[in-house]
């Protein structure tokens, strides 16, 4: 340890004299500044943060003292440093909380209010943010006895300067006016509402270090809720009470001090009190630690996932603590237990074993703990003893573990059990016996994401994943997600489906193509664990093409009965057809609340009843097809009272991909809008609530010409709306006739009376801008997120023919941002692009578009190397 860390931490000397503020603060400064540089260049390790936050603590000490000593306070006065300052650790940037405690009668003095003032001011003068309150013992112990915080912020006092007899009274009757009881009850409400702020996981990608489920704040909980019952001040009296073994001790001081090492650096990258782990923080601080990326992780995944595992340990200590703590103080311990088996009670509704060396003298009792946690009726958790027991064994839980014919057996009946999987599992990853039984998913546990797509961490998404699969079986979940419960409800092993949710991921960040290397780590699970080759064949096959459907159906012509032939012999049969859309559809919904929406829900659904029809033999009949939509459409307009014949004279202009791509309600509502207008000069735009789901369905008639689909785009652009799908076809009569599907994020918060609120603004501005004849105006280069900015994604653009040669496909990939798809429009306009087909995929903050488009110009090499090139200029994030 360095001699300026050396000689901080050691008790100031008290003053002797006084100093000129503008000395005390180049001192502080200065001595704040030489802790902070050596803590920056010294190696991190798990115990450098407490150092130095107790060596801060000392030298803000050192400051107050002196300048307390020359400030015109009453005699009789303390200074009581509070909160974190109380207990002698403060982070570089956080605030200082001190309490200027007053003898009774003293707050009413005139003189006594201007030294308090001075001195406060003096505080601020020096460079101390400070954070201050100025009582008596009586009003402090009112107000701790009407609020909570106080209350935990004067548990920590510790005295600084003046008599230490007014001190000691203070102390005394706050503690006397402790209940501890209210006090557990209060913390744990609070702790309880605070995790779901943070979305109740330590796995969100940018955490709070301090607030979030796993931070410093869930230990800070502990001790708070044991100091106020008297059960000690630190791990060790913990320990000494029996509320803690000396394994937990070492392991909870090892992650808190790896916490605070975060912490710590945090607020020295930042430069700020800064305790959110954000994108923009991420690299700088893991490169503070020395780290550097590699060819499949990134240095701020290798910090996240240290904070990870940090704040996943914290969370279950928290938990064994917590439970604990509550028995001691309620008197629980003697609670009534019923007998289960020979191994485990029902303890107040909590699971607990029948002794604490149960797991490591019978290691099967781990599986069975899980087992019995899903078939017990009224057990809601497991006792403070059952998670000690499992965070003691971890250890036994090893490669002969794994491999043990019993545990196998164990595992495939909690997976077959008829309900509990969703909660068993996701507690079996609480406790890492999930990680520690599947060693192949222990590799992905706090494993980031950075594709803009996933907003969960990678054990978190399989979780959510299993958890939307389990649901398509359960009835009261039904209403969610009706198709799927139908398809459901006729399937035979829901467990299948399980398996093949717990690996579609599970190869995530090891480099390669993560399906090919879940499908072989499946199928080794499958083997191991006595799966038939039928079954094991099918939850392979889910493994390696969980990502297939989706493809095909976002990017891909479903009009086109090539594309469903190839789709149908890939797929093979019905049921792996049903089990890929029950697990796709799951999939995209454990990605992030962003992604799933009703649009990639039709195309899903479409995507699936073409597939099944195909597999059923029916050869695809266009003309049987495009008849049944017509006569469905005839229907319609009848029913909206048009005279017979009122389509005939639209439906003479259109080819026969038109009705191909249109359902009957499209036909029916085209014809009813443009019968009036089918020769006009002017743009006609019809606008209608989207019939499958949130937006707008918006058509626009105009006489083609290079640059509409541009202006198109422009419109929607300038007024906030995003483009999710548009079809694009020209009549034999030279009309443009497109029908775009758009959503505005501003009216997704209203609801659907925003829309139908917009639907007239947006016919008549629309026609206004297709109207226009002038130039077009240069894209904007919109702002991206904080997000996009720290993992950006390399613009691609991929251009090939299609299958029969006759038009081309088009594929851009970029980040998202607005006025993206108006810059690509306005180069295909440039170059006399016809656009026939647009599939526009935004994947959380990443879009995936694709585009169907034909053009003389296209097959001419320069011409394509030159589009290639500037849609690769248009896609560009702006520096």
């Amino acid at each position: 340890m360095s001699a300026v860390l050396e000689s901080v931490i050691q008790p100031p000397i008290p003053p002797q004299a006084a100093v000129p503020v503008a000395e005390l603060r180049r001192r502080f400064k200065d001595g704040k500044a030489a802790l902070l540089t050596h803590f920056r260049e010294a190696r991190p390790t798990v115990t450098s943060a407490a150092r130095l936050a107790r060596a801060l603590a000392r030298h803000v000490d050192a400051t107050l003292a002196q300048l307390w000593f020359q400030s015109c306070l009453p005699r009789g006065a303390v200074l009581v440093a509070v909160g974190g300052y109380g207990r002698g650790e403060l982070c570089p940037y956080s605030d200082i909380d001190v309490l200027v405690l007053l003898p009774a009668g003293a707050e009413a003095d005139p003189a006594c209010q201007a030294g308090v003032s001075d001195f406060i001011t003096g505080c601020w003068d020096i460079g101390l943010e400070i954070g201050s309150s100025v009582r008596t013992v009586d009003e402090c112990v009112g107000e701790a006895r009407n609020d909570v915080t106080v209350q935990t912020a004067l548990l920590e006092s510790r005295f600084l300067c003046g008599p230490r007899r007014l001190f000691t009274r203070f102390r005394r009757a706050t503690d006397e006016a402790m209940d501890p009881v209210a006090f557990l009850r209060a913390k744990a409400l609070e702790m309880r509402q605070r995790h779901v702020k943070y979305e109740d996981t330590p796995y969100s990608l940018e955490p709070n270090c301090k607030e979030s489920p796993g931070g410093l704040r869930d230990l800070q909980v502990v001790m708070w809720v044991a100091r106020a019952a008297g059960l000690g001040k630190t791990w060790g009296e913990l320990a000494a009470k029996g509320l803690m073994t000396q394994f937990e001790v070492k392991q909870l001081q090892r992650q808190e001090g790896t916490l605070k090492l975060i912490r710590a650096r945090l607020h020295l990258v930042a430069g700020r009190r800064e305790d959110r782990l954000v994108f923009d923080l991420q690299t700088a601080v893991a490169e503070s630690f020395g780290y550097h990326g590699t060819g499949n992780e990134r240095a701020s995944e290798v910090l996240m996932r240290r904070y990870y595992w940090a704040a996943k340990a914290v969370t279950q200590l928290n938990q064994i603590l917590m439970l604990n703590i509550e028995e001691r103080i309620m008197g629980s311990e003697t609670a009534p237990m019923r007998p289960i088996n020979a191994r485990f009670l029902d303890r107040a509704g909590m699971l607990e074993v029948i002794r604490d060396d149960l797991y490591l003298d019978s290691p099967h009792a781990i599986l069975e703990t899980f087992l019995i946690y899903q078939q017990t009726p009224g057990i809601k958790g497991l006792s403070a003893r059952t998670l000690r027991a499992l965070y003691n064994a971890r250890n036994v839980m090893n490669s002969s573990f794994r491999r043990d014919p019993v545990n196998h057996a164990l595992f495939m009946e909690i997976l077959q059990q008829p309900e509990g999987q969703t909660h068993a599992f996701r507690l079996m990853n609480q406790t890492s016996v999930l990680g520690r039984y599947l060693w192949v998913f222990r590799a992905i546990v706090g494993r980031m994401q950075h594709d803009l797509f996933h907003v969960y961490t990678v054990d978190q998404h399989i979780l959510m994943v299993l958890r939307n699969v389990r649901r398509f079986f359960i009835p009261e979940h039904a209403h969610e997600y009706p198709f799927c419960a139908q398809l459901a409800a006729n399937w035979d092993k829901p467990w299948l489906l399980y398996i093949a949710a717990l690996f579609h991921d599970v190869a995530k960040g090891r480099g390669g193509d993560h399906s090919e290397l879940g499908g072989t780590e499946v199928r080794r699970f499958c083997r191991d664990h006595g799966i038939d080759k039928a079954d094991a064949a099918l939850v392979e096959f889910l493994v390696r093409e969980h990502l297939t459907m989706s493809r095909v159906a976002q990017k891909e012509d479903l009009s086109d009965a090539d594309v469903i032939a190839a789709f149908a012999r890939h797929v093979g049969d019905a049921r792996h057809l049903t089990a890929l859309y029950l697990l796709t559809v799951a999939d995209i919904r454990g990605t992030s609340p962003k992604v799933w929406n009703a649009w990639k829900a039709k195309l899903l659904e479409d995507l699936f009843r073409l597939t099944l029809r195909a597999l059923g033999g029916a050869a695809p009949n266009a003309d049987a097809e495009i008849e049944a939509r017509k006569q469905e459409a005839r229907h319609l307009l009848a029913l909206h009272s048009a005279l017979p014949g009122t389509e005939e004279p639209l439906w003479a202009t259109l080819e026969v991909s038109y009705f191909a791509r249109h359902d009957g309600s499209e036909v029916a509502w085209h014809a009813r809008s443009l019968w009036r207008h089918l020769a006009t000069d002017k743009p006609i735009v019809r606008a209608r609530p989207s019939p499958i789901g949130e937006g707008l369905q918006v058509l626009v008639y105009a006489q083609d010409r290079p640059d509409l689909f541009a202006r198109i785009c422009g419109y929607f652009d300038s007024t906030g709306f995003s483009i999710q799908d548009a079809k694009v076809h020209t009549t034999r009569t030279g009309y443009a006739l497109d029908t775009f599907q758009v959503v505005n994020p501003l009216a997704d918060d209203q609801g659907a009376t925003a829309y139908r609120d917009m639907i007239s603004l947006v016919e008549t501005q629309a026609a206004l801008a297709l109207a226009s004849s002038g130039p077009l105006p240069e894209p904007s280069r919109g702002r991206v997120s904080r997000r996009v900015r720290s993992f950006p994604v390399k613009p691609r653009v991929q251009l090939r023919p299609d299958e029969r040669g006759q038009r081309w496909l088009l594929s851009v990939s970029a980040s998202d941002r607005s006025g993206l798809l108006y810059a690509i429009a306005r180069v295909l306009g440039a170059h006399q692009i016809s656009l026939q087909l647009a599939k526009v995929s935004t994947l959380g903050e990443r879009v995936e578009d694709t585009f169907l488009i034909s053009g003389m110009t296209l097959a001419q090499p320069k011409v394509q190397l030159q589009m290639e090139s500037e849609l690769l200029d248009a896609i560009a994030p702006a520096t």
